[in-house]
């Protein structure tokens, strides 16, 4: 896209810098301490009102800070945790009592934010922000080469720390570029702040070069977004972003900024209270004491439980662990929530829906008390609602009231912190001895029958590569320790599926949204929230050609991303609904060249394009020592595995269907 600047706007009663260049200050600046503090919610999801009390009262505090997240870092070889130091300093550029740009102070907000790394693409409407940039001893930005890689990028960065991701992109088509992820953000809940340049005010709505009215554009997709006309408001309004973002639930805030504020000569006042008095009084309390008795009650009375966990459990993951250990309540796990409980545990049902496991879903059939946490009861994973846990009394405990009763009608209902109302429920618990006194063991003997009846499992034919079998050799060879980032279709749903979960933060991917192109970027934001870690990309060639261009990226920035795609050369996923329920008549799938015999396009040679080192395997024999190769050699490196195109991911309840409705058997060698 073009880059092209716009001039400043000089009648605007506003003090503008002109110059590129900036004045040295020889002052001795006063240090500064940020403390920030762990982000623990999931919650509200604001998109329509506004949030600003337009009479704030001066007793206002401002007490915002960064999300900081402890996580865990997972080598090969080892599985230490690393914990950032809560206290940061640093010191200002510019000297406090010393006027300076509008994208000078927004650098510093971010700074007092604790944001280390930024994903922006610079533009017009961006360049001064860019400049800004130029000048933070903080703060590094990392070049996507398209506004769509830098916000997944910032999403990988949130969805693998816990931390807030930022991304900058440039009026017009910069900002529209972050239309999928600002709405994958919203759908998952992922703590993000997306700032955008825009037109001077005086040409907003005169349909200027480059301008896109991005508030009205993303206000359904947003938990709220900011226009920001002076540059007095930029200090509060960077505050009030990451509060929104990282709070309650956490979602994407958008922040759009003209350029003659950019350009606006201000001295900032950091002490500027936040305005948000409908939005904190909105935010979840303590959970009611009497609503965990009841709860307790329940799983005291009930002979078939089952925890369906999802997203909101993320968080809470330690708190979920001993709630397990005083019940022995078996464990289902949505798309969202893997990894919140270890999947190599005996009471870990793994996946439940659309393809989850058998004995997962048989365990919510024929459960008497399901407890959701920190889950929507999404379409993927009730089917036909009616049909859905049909005979259990359903606990729901969620963040966000909205979700409370939306889809599926709970009997108990509490909208709170999911980790505070886990630390409630176990107190209770150990206080009623239920360690000793709850017996489940008839139920786990009856689901363990159902595990041994129906493992995931998978065909071979000679040579030929299953995909199941690659992620299992990944899942050996790695010992379970890597972050796994995928795109979305068949190979989304077998590293779903066949990878052995250890932790909350291993697993990131477009769940909601199933946003192709995913899972490049996110392994790229991952590598640089968790340096430690080992990032690996398992991708199908459809998705990881959407964004193919992050190569470069990741080259240039020398991040170790492993990438292990799995090319069947089709959209696999779709192929397979084209098999089951259109007589497999093939409606424009096919990606290879129909031309040629040889697999198109070669995917070796973009790597080679972008200096990244890369081979290709076709056997199954000479697979497990190409993945070996891959995870030894320093750097990135792109494995091209070459995989049936007739493979179905199963077990699969067709949609809107119910458990009994499910496909066990077949792929696209038969007729389905």
């Amino acid at each position: 896209m073009a880059s092209t600047a716009s001039s400043p706007n000089l009648s605007i009663r506003k003090t503008f810098i002109t110059t590129q260049q900036t004045p040295t200050f020889k002052t001795a600046f006063p240090i500064f301490t940020i403390n920030q503090t762990p982000n623990t919610h999931r919650s509200l999801c604001i998109t329509t009102a506004s949030l600003s009390d337009p009479k704030p009262k001066p007793t206002t505090t401002a007490a915002a800070s960064a999300a900081t997240a402890t996580f865990t870092t997972a080598p090969i070889t080892t599985t230490k945790t690393t914990t950032p130091t809560p206290h940061e300093t640093f010191i200002p550029t510019i000297a406090p009592q010393l006027p300076r740009k509008g994208s000078d102070v927004l650098i510093e907000a971010l700074e007092r934010e604790g944001v280390t790394h930024v994903f922006g693409y610079p533009g017009g409407a961006s360049m001064e922000i860019h400049q800004a940039l130029t000048r933070s001893n903080v703060i590094r930005n990392i070049l996507p080469r398209h506004e769509q890689g830098g916000i997944f990028a910032a999403e990988g960065y949130a969805k693998a720390s816990g931390r807030v991701g930022v991304c900058i992109a440039t009026s017009g088509p910069g900002a529209t570029n972050f239309v999928s992820g600002l709405a994958d953000a919203l759908l998952d809940s992922v703590p993000l702040v997306a700032i955008t340049g825009q037109v001077p005010r005086r040409m907003i709505g005169t349909d200027a070069f480059q301008e896109t009215p991005i508030i009205e554009v993303t206000r359904s997709i947003t938990k709220h977004n900011f226009m920001v006309l002076d540059a007095e408001d930029i200090p509060r309004i960077v505050k009030e972003a990451f509060y929104l973002a990282s709070s309650g639930r956490p979602g994407p805030v958008l922040i759009d900024i003209p350029k003659d504020v950019q350009q606006q000569l201000i001295i900032p006042n950091w002490d500027m209270p936040m305005r948000l008095p409908g939005y904190t009084s909105r935010l979840p309390k303590s959970p009611e004491i009497g609503k965990l008795e009841q709860i307790a009650r329940l799983i005291f009375q009930s002979k078939k439980p089952v925890l369906y966990v999802g997203g909101g459990s993320l968080n809470c993951s330690e708190e979920l662990r001993r709630f397990v250990e005083l019940t022995k309540i078996p464990v289902a796990s949505t798309l969202m929530g893997l990894g919140s409980f270890p999947l190599g545990d005996e009471l870990s049902l793994h996946m439940l829906g659309m393809h989850g496991t058998m004995y997962a879903n048989y365990a919510i059939d024929q459960s008497d008390l399901l407890l959701a946490f920190g889950v929507r009861f999404d379409d993927r994973v009730t089917g036909k609602v009616e049909a859905f846990a049909s005979r259990a009394s359903i606990v729901h405990i969620d963040i966000d009231s909205a979700e409370l009763g939306k889809n599926k009608q709970p009997h108990v209902s509490l909208c709170s912190d999911l980790k505070i109302a886990l630390k409630g429920l176990n107190r209770l618990l150990e206080k009623k001895g239920a360690k000793s006194m709850l017996d489940f063991s008839a139920w786990r003997k009856e689901i363990n029958e159902q595990k041994a009846k129906y493992p995931l499992s998978y065909k071979n034919f000679g040579e030929a590569i299953p995909p199941q079998y690659a992620i299992q050799v990944l899942d050996e060879l790695t010992n379970g320790n890597a972050v796994i980032s995928t795109g979305v279709g068949q190979h989304q749903m077998w590293s779903a599926q066949f990878y052995k979960y250890k932790r909350p933060r291993q697993w990131l991917t477009s769940g909601g949204l199933g946003a192709m192109g995913f899972g490049l970027p996110a392994a790229m934001g991952a590598a640089l929230a968790r340096p430690n870690a080992l990032v690996i990309d398992v991708d199908g060639d459809g998705s990881f050609i959407m964004n193919v261009q992050e190569l470069a990226t990741i080259r240039t920035e020398n991040l170790p991303v492993k990438i292990m795609l799995l090319n069947n050369q089709h959209l696999g996923m779709v192929v397979q609904w084209e098999d089951r329920f259109y007589h497999s008549n093939r409606a424009h799938t096919y990606l290879g060249n129909p031309s040629k015999e040889e697999i198109f396009p070669n995917m070796l040679k973009f790597a080679e394009a972008c200096d990244i080192p890369a081979a290709r395997v076709t056997k199954k024999s000479k697979l497990k020592e190409a993945i070996k190769k891959m995870l030894e050699t320093p750097g990135p490196y792109l494995l091209d595995v070459i995989v049936p195109h007739q493979e179905h991911v199963l077990p699969m309840i067709p949609s809107g269907l119910s458990f009994k409705d499910v496909i066990t058997e077949g792929d696209g060698r038969a007729q389905n």
